[in-house]
């Protein structure tokens, strides 16, 4: 435990400014941003992979699977 003084004496005197907007602050805003930029990117797959209601009809009245389950 010979980190346990060093560490107590960085921190006194480590001013409270600093930690916050040295430190704090610079990484919760890259945080947002990265929480911000991967929902974008999500939102976008998403719309990419969502087929229109057309698209999905057409698909489903071409498949042979589709249509004996209609006859049935």
């Amino acid at each position: 435990m010979a980190m346990s003084p060093v560490l107590s004496e960085f921190l006194r005197e480590l001013p409270g400014w600093f930690l916050l907007s040295g430190i704090f602050l610079p990484v919760t805003l890259l945080l947002f941003l990265l929480i911000a930029y991967f929902r974008i990117k999500l939102m976008e797959v998403n719309e990419e992979l969502s087929p229109t209601p057309d698209r999905q009809h057409n698909r489903k009245a071409s498949s042979s699977w589709y249509q004996r389950e209609k006859r049935t």
